[in-house]
């Protein structure tokens, strides 16, 4: 731990950021300074709340805040809000801000993304939407009351998430997209049908193979969604596109961005420049089975690259190992998840394969509540080395994909999963337990074949 006086430089005040600040201010000198930027009026909220306020799921945004101003302060942190950097310096090691300097020794990016706009005429109209800034949100909360019909662009994880709050809160709800089926770059057709039907019921209409053209406006107001299959009368649209890299300032300092056009940094979060770490959304990092580079991951990822960078910058020596993304969420009423790639992308990706599936259940059948779920386990046909799951079902999504993740992570076969242990309590827990059934039907093909 390195007990210089140091002078620590953070751009984002997202989750890579603040625990890339936290971390900093935790490890290094007292006499150390840690000065925070931010563009936005707030820090330490969790953005990945605000569509469950909206559908009333969760019950005001100040449940979403998980610190106060107060508590960074308390603990040595400089926070400068409302503060947009302007540019890098890296040679003499300080960053702008319009005339003002900041000098620095050790300097972590953590710009987040963007949303990857769509280029139609009509993105600026009144009343296109950004899930991202809890103050926008707030004030886009109050106008739904008020609103009737709403265009959702994109069944990303973010789109599916928006569309079901709202038609939940009583708003027409259309989700446009031009893929087959929800979230169909990352999951599988089969583990959404249940999250489909479940958007019938709650009333969503979704517009599959349907291309965005234009937003329509009157009096600079949104009117209505030109698409390459009709026009859909609404008065707002939201963007949840793909997430893109906040690169502008790395780029413009030149530090070196990779293919996915996240910042290129090591297992210790550094950039190629001495003393540059960089850690969330603006990144690139390598995915563990395929070991190519991917970016734009979750909240939890960019947590965790934040601490690493923080600790490292401050003199520690931490990894940051590749990632296997386990990942879930609800859409509609229903719990999805799943690690690494699924079928339908090792298909894509031409990776061997063996699918292995179950139907399986989430506690004992006479246990009231209990729900049916969906495993699909991917593996290799040779050496049955499990490299990728999907699920569905009412419960225990999560859990099972953070197991399924450190699982695969340690090289875990058809055979260790067929043959786990498992808890057996009928209120929590089936006989049974619905990976390894899907497991042993996978050994059960490959012996067939």
């Amino acid at each position: 731990m390195s007990q210089e006086k140091l002078k620590f430089v953070i751009i984002g005040g997202g989750a890579g950021g603040i625990s890339a600040a936290s971390t900093a201010r935790g490890l290094a000198s007292p006499n150390s300074s840690v000065t925070l930027f931010t563009e936005f009026e707030d820090v330490a909220y969790s953005p990945c709340g605000i569509p469950f306020v909206h559908g009333r799921e969760i019950p005001d945004f100040k449940n979403l805040f998980l610190q106060t101003a107060e508590h960074y302060t308390g603990i040595g942190i400089d926070i400068r809000y409302n503060t947009k950097v302007t540019g890098i310096n890296l040679d003499k090691k300080f960053v702008s801000v319009g005339s003002e300097k900041f000098p620095w020794d050790r300097l972590i990016i953590a710009t987040g993304f963007e949303y990857g706009n769509p280029d139609i005429p009509g993105i600026d109209l009144d009343g296109v939407h950004y899930v991202k800034n809890i103050r926008r949100a707030m004030e886009f909360d109050k106008k739904l009351d008020s609103i009737k019909k709403i265009a959702v662009l994109s069944a990303s994880p973010l789109g599916i998430e928006m569309a079901g709050n709202l038609a939940q809160r009583g708003i027409e709800t259309h989700l446009v997209d031009e893929g087959g089926w929800l979230m169909s770059e990352v999951a599988d057709p089969d583990i959404m049908e249940p999250v489909q039907e479940s958007f019938e019921e709650l009333g969503v209409k979704m517009h599959f193979g349907t291309k965005a053209h234009e937003i329509r406006g009157q009096n600079s107001k949104v009117k209505s969604l030109m698409t390459s299959k009709g026009e859909i009368e609404c008065e707002v649209v939201i963007v949840a596109t793909h997430k893109v890299p906040n690169n502008t300032l790395s780029r413009e300092a030149g530090i070196k961005v990779g293919s996915t056009g996240g910042v290129l940094v090591d297992d210790h979060m550094r950039t190629g420049v001495d003393g540059v770490y960089a850690a969330g959304d603006c990144t690139e990092v390598v995915h563990g089975v395929t070991e190519i580079p991917i970016q734009g991951l979750s909240g939890s990822h960019a947590y965790s690259q934040g601490r690493i960078a923080g600790a490292n910058a401050a003199g520690d020596n931490r990894a940051y190992d590749p990632v296997y993304v386990p990942w879930g969420m609800v859409g509609g009423k229903i719990q999805i998840g799943g690690v690494s790639l699924g079928e339908t992308l090792h298909k894509a990706l031409g990776i061997p394969h063996v699918v292995a599936f179950s139907q399986g259940i989430s506690r004992a059948r006479y246990y009231p509540g209990v729900t049916r779920m969906r495993v699909k386990l991917i593996a290799d046909p040779k050496t049955h080395r499990v490299l990728g799951a999907q699920m569905a079902g009412g419960e225990g999504i999560k859990e099972r994909a953070d197991f399924l993740a450190f699982s695969i992570k340690r090289k875990a076969t058809l055979e260790d999963f067929a043959w786990m242990e498992n808890v057996y309590s009928p209120p929590i827990g089936a006989l049974m337990e619905p990976i390894a059934l899907a497991a042993q039907a996978g050994l059960a093909k490959l012996a067939n074949v």
